[in-house]
């Protein structure tokens, strides 16, 4: 029997990844599932009636060896993978997508779940367990429990095929971070880069036994050259490979994986009796329907284009008066926007960098956190890590109780998808009268230390950290009884409000004077550039807006029609893109090859709920404003309503009964200062 089949006898029941070896997960998922059938069998095969215990209860509690094991081995298949473990990760989905429609297309076990569902007023549930009913009863009947059994088959199939599909597209593009590097020889073109960039980039090199600086597509790599080197030809090239990741017609190539994809998910929605997958996905999330999330994205544009036409102009013609560049392209934006950023506010990230420091980021985050929500962060170095990279820490309230076990990595590697994630290793929940407590983590790729510098962040790698550590604090705060309605366990269009509106205490004087020191000096950061952070948040926002949708519309391009008549992926985007362009297209790149988010992780048909929490973060930090950021009585409101909550009540319900009333958009357009 493997070591993760076994209970783990570790501090806090933590994961043993010194101990886990990458040939131990196959087995150890086979005996897992083995084990998680028998737990379905036996309540299937309950001679007792059926009730809300013996049923519904029992099967939000069964597979829990399974769950844990999933957690870890797909986790490290994000942060710390390996061809081993990726060929492990193709095995492995088909098994996982099996049992699952073993348990949704199991006749007897669906009818044990009807049967509770259709005398729900016979038992006295309370509203978690009316909630968990629901989602038990739904989680079957929009799976395909109501199929033919061909019908059942042939959903199997397109499941099967999903999970594979889905795993190569992630597969291809971390390859392609992988491949690419540009090495510079000649000192001369790397004029305009930052001297952390280039000694980064130095280091780098040498590492790989290079002469030279290396740069790629890893995002400390890849943001700073395109910002701030002075080398159009070269910040071209280096933009050209960021946008042509699985669009060369190689091995490599996922527009095949796309359109699979795409009709697959439509497929699968026809046979279960939907219109489309978005509106599948969307009747389990706060907008219901594809209308509504058209109607929001339009509404939205109307309000950003014109801002956005009037910013783009501008850019022009400042790149037009610096360096007479008659064509603005897409490896000019950041560049230029840069360079405005820097006439008209006096402010450049190279003046803030020396302000953020890493540690003193986290410990910022802490801060907040404590002062917020009675929450306290002690490192810890008893437990094991999946990398020495990986920071570990201990989070107690108060009272010393355990609140959570968090894992925090930073740094770009070989083995990490580039990007910034939350996730967990083990949920909340409560079982035998102990509350067990969540082990949660936060994924970056942050500029690592250098010889001569500490890890210093951009302010963008400032409001990242927040963001994710705001995924955190709704992981760890989290306080239900039953794990599938734990944490960060929301409808989809809920889930970014706790990481957006966290990232506003970034930009307040109160929060920034707790962490905001010189690196050397311990000098606190100035008055006038906080002012100057303040006054450039809403800079080129207009721009920043319709990026966001342009993403979203893309996304319901994909997913909220049906895609059977798409057979160029690149043509079918440009015409999702039109309303929302502003650059000039660019024939070698495309988005939908490399779009992570929505053909790897969970959100097709799902992208415009960053917008959507926008309006919910902005309207709830304006509630903090008016009694001041850290006021404890709007925290706890905040904390005792949404955070600890999770899924266990309807995310409107749970936020009016914070705000005491519906969000309007107005917030939200008055802060990006699109409300004239």
């Amino acid at each position: 029997m493997s070591i993760l089949n076994k209970p783990f006898n570790t501090p806090y029941n933590t994961a043993p990844f010194s101990k886990i070896k990458d040939e131990d997960f196959l087995p150890a998922f086979k005996e897992a599932i083995k084990n998680a059938k028998a737990e379905i069998d036996k309540i299937v095969d309950n001679a007792e009636s059926p009730t809300f215990e013996n049923t519904i209860e029992a099967l939000d509690f069964s597979g829990e060896q399974l769950d844990r094991i999933s957690s870890i081995f797909f986790n490290l298949n994000s942060a710390e993978t390996n061809a081993e473990i990726q060929k492990i990760a193709q095995e492995v989905s088909p098994l996982l997508s099996e049992f699952s429609n073993d348990i949704t297309l199991n006749e007897n076990l669906f009818k044990r779940v009807k049967s509770v569902y259709d005398k729900k007023g016979e038992f006295e549930l309370s509203v978690e367990q009316e909630t968990l009913l629901d989602k038990k009863y739904k989680s079957f009947s929009r799976n395909g429990a109501n199929l033919s059994e061909d019908k059942k088959e042939k959903l199997r199939e397109i499941d099967k095929q999903l999970s594979q599909l889905k795993l190569k597209f992630g597969e291809n593009i971390l390859s392609e971070t992988n491949k690419f590097e540009m090495l510079i020889t000649d000192k001369k073109k790397l004029s305009g880069l930052p001297e952390g960039t280039k000694e980064a980039a130095y280091q780098l090199a040498e590492s790989k036994n290079k002469k030279g600086w290396l740069f790629t597509l890893d995002y400390p790599s890849y943001i700073p050259f395109v910002t701030y080197a002075d080398n159009r030809e070269l910040r071209k090239k280096i933009s050209l490979a960021a946008g042509a990741k699985g669009f060369k017609n190689d091995e490599l190539d996922n527009q095949d994986n796309v359109i699979k994809i795409a009709k697959l998910r439509y497929e699968r929605a026809k046979l279960l009796g939907y219109s489309t997958h978005a509106h599948f996905v969307l009747e389990e999330r706060m907008a219901k329907t594809p209308e509504t999330v058209q109607n929001f994205l339009n509404e939205l544009l109307e309000k950003a284009k014109p801002a956005a036409e009037s910013e783009f102009k501008n850019l022009e013609s400042f790149a037009k008066e610096l360096h007479n560049i008659n064509r603005l392209e897409k490896w000019d934006s950041a560049y230029y926007s840069e360079k405005l950023k820097q006439k008209l506010f006096s402010l450049d990230d190279e003046q803030l960098k020396p302000y953020f420091k890493l540690e003193n980021v986290i410990n910022g985050a802490f801060t907040v956190a404590s002062k917020l929500f009675d929450l306290n962060f002690e490192e810890i170095n008893n437990i094991d890590k999946y990398h020495n990279d990986v920071l570990t820490y201990k989070v107690t309230n108060n009272n010393g109780d355990l609140t959570s076990i968090f894992y925090a990595d930073f740094f770009p590697r070989k083995g990490k998808r580039n990007g910034a994630w939350m996730t967990s290793f083990k949920p909340q929940y409560v079982k035998d009268g102990t509350n067990e407590r969540p082990h949660v983590s936060i994924v970056c790729n942050f500029t690592k230390p250098t010889i001569s510098k500490p890890s210093l962040l951009t302010f963008n790698e400032v409001t990242t950290l927040f963001h994710e550590f705001g995924h955190a604090l709704h992981g760890m705060l989290a306080n239900t009884t039953y794990p599938s309605l734990s944490g960060t366990s929301v409808y989809w269009d809920f889930v970014e409000l706790p990481s957006q509106i966290l990232e506003n205490w970034c930009y307040q004087k109160d929060a920034l004077e707790l962490f905001a020191k010189h690196y050397e000096t311990g000098e606190v950061i100035p008055m006038d550039l906080i002012e100057k952070i303040k006054k450039s948040a809403t800079f080129n926002e207009g721009i920043q807006t319709l990026r966001q949708i342009s993403f979203g519309l893309l996304d319901m391009s994909w997913h909220g029609q049906n895609p059977s008549e798409i057979t160029n992926v690149k043509a079918h985007e440009v015409v999702a893109f039109k309303r929302t362009n502003l650059f000039p297209e660019v024939a070698e790149n495309c988005m939908s090859t490399a779009f992570s988010h929505i053909f790897q992780g969970g959100y097709s048909s799902g992208y415009y709920s960053y917008k959507w929490a926008e309006v919910l973060d902005a309207d709830a930090f304006e509630y903090f404003e008016e009694t001041g950021i850290f006021n404890k009585e709007v925290a706890t409101k905040f904390k005792n309503n949404v955070l600890s909550k999770g899924g266990t009540e309807n995310p409107m319900t749970l936020y009016k009964r914070f705000r005491g009333k519906e969000p309007k958009p107005e917030a939200l357009l008055k802060r990006a200062g699109l409300l004239k």
